[in-house]
């Protein structure tokens, strides 16, 4: 995880008269401030556990595998083209019609996309309450919707509106216009997940 903290004292520090960071009590202030702010430092970041780990490789699956054992790209179920997808859902720049991976990159592929999202909910939810359970839940929502920063479930979560939270989950399943019959029970997976650490 990158350090946002480093960069805010970066800046202040560069703003501030020279030395006055080196004080021990200013630091500190600041760093109480950001506390308040709920930027999260980076040995507080929080991981996917086990749990939301199994659920993403549940539903994304390790698809489209060719004779010789290794993965090519597919397209999006619901809009029948963009956004292609290989290995465990990824997706993005250099993905698309003809892309094939080894096992071993879908892996590696998965592994990296697992802190960044985590990353983003971290950001998103802030220091909110969360179980480890709810955590998962929202790392799951999100590597599949990648709308963790503007969805209300996000919102009902931080405010505490746990119940509110998990009803969002069922709003979040139409693809290319349609209601997708995976999507359904994703959500409801995600929802049983975040309630079981409410």
């Amino acid at each position: 995880m990158t350090d946002p903290r480093k960069n805010i004292f970066d800046a202040v520090r560069s703003a501030a008269r020279p030395g006055l960071f080196n004080d021990e009590g200013n630091v500190l202030a600041l760093d109480n401030l950001l506390d308040a702010f709920g930027v999260v430092r980076p040995e507080q970041a929080r991981k996917i556990g086990p749990k939301g780990i199994g659920l993403i490789q549940q539903f994304e699956g390790c698809a489209k595998k060719r004779p010789d054992g290794r993965f090519e790209a597919y397209p999006d179920p619901g809009t029948g083209g963009d956004p292609w997808t290989i290995g465990w859902g990824a997706t993005g720049k250099g993905i698309g019609p003809g892309t094939v991976w080894t096992k071993e990159q879908c892996d590696e592929r998965l592994t990296s996309d697992l802190v960044k999202y985590a990353d983003e909910v971290s950001a998103a939810i802030g220091n909110a309450a969360t179980t480890q359970a709810q955590f998962d839940a929202l790392v799951s929502f999100h590597y599949n919707t990648g709308a963790i920063a503007s969805a209300t479930l996000t919102k009902k979560h931080i405010a505490g509106d746990y119940a509110g939270a998990a009803k969002e989950f069922g709003r979040w399943v139409n693809a290319g216009g349609r209601v997708m019959n995976g999507l359904v029970r994703r959500r409801a997976a995600e929802r049983e997940l975040y309630e079981a650490g409410s």
